[in-house]
């Protein structure tokens, strides 16, 4: 994990831990919108707090933002990756003001579907796979989301906060013009780009064991590979380099 994902994973975990300890004090933290002048700190404590009603509101978010985060941060920097994270989840419950004003909400999804939304404008054709068996493209499940949110959102009901999701896809991708428009054009290139191909090293290719590739993994280092036999190794991109390093022989 990159260190600012390791971070607020852990500042998550943390925070849970006090709600379940404290009784009452996740309504302190949670957020609602229309009370938010009178508790004005709730739009930052309510994106780290989650419904105490089991464990799968927290280890769905962290376990988006293990799944996603680390490439983002890598490819933004930490500073740019905290900023975004945390603009997302403001602007999500600045959203909900506009369409649940008395709800009470807590959760780090707005934040999270906006590292969701960076990951899928710098990696659109990488592949998730829901529930580990459903190959989607990384910008085919945006535009997914973004409709069932908008349903959800409008056809009401279930207790999740739609508007903060949809509120996090938009403050990620103001966030990001806005970073790209205030930098000189070839250092933001470069800073989304990563570093030069010829300057990644990826090790012996010929030497990945495809059969030890998790399956997750294992259609695009396939891809890579093959694309590595049709047009040489200086066809890789610096992110494709990247990726198929994790997997090539390292030196004892």
């Amino acid at each position: 994990m990159t260190p600012w994902v390791k971070r607020l994973i852990f500042a998550n975990i943390a925070v849970y831990l006090v709600q379940i300890s404290v009784p009452g004090i996740t309504r302190l933290f949670a957020l609602v919108p229309a009370a938010l002048l009178m508790r004005p700190w709730t739009i930052i404590t309510y994106m780290f707090a989650h419904s105490t009603f089991g464990l799968t509101h927290i280890l769905f978010n962290m376990f988006a933002l293990f799944i996603f985060g680390p490439r983002v941060e890598q490819r933004l920097g930490g500073a740019h990756f905290l900023r975004m994270y945390m603009i997302a989840g403001i602007t999500g419950g600045l959203l909900s003001l506009f369409f649940t004003p008395y709800a009470s909400i807590v959760g780090a999804s707005g934040a999270v579907f906006g590292v969701q939304l960076a990951f899928a404008m710098f990696y659109p054709r990488d592949r998730i796979y829901i529930w580990g068996i459903i190959p989607v493209e990384a910008r085919v499940l945006v535009i997914i989301m973004t409709v069932m949110t908008l349903y959800g959102g409008f056809r009401g009901g279930g207790g999740v906060a739609h508007f903060a999701h949809l509120g996090g896809y938009i403050g990620a991708f103001l966030y990001l013009a806005w970073a790209k428009k205030q930098a000189p054009s070839a250092k933001w290139q470069a800073k989304v780009a990563g570093p030069p191909p010829s300057k990644v090293a990826i090790g012996d290719w010929r030497g990945v064991d495809i059969n030890r590739v998790h399956e997750v993994n294992r259609d695009e280092v396939q891809r890579i590979l093959a694309k590595i036999q049709q047009n040489g190794e200086g066809s890789l991109t610096s992110q494709e380099r990247v990726f198929l390093g994790h997997f090539t022989p390292k030196d004892a």
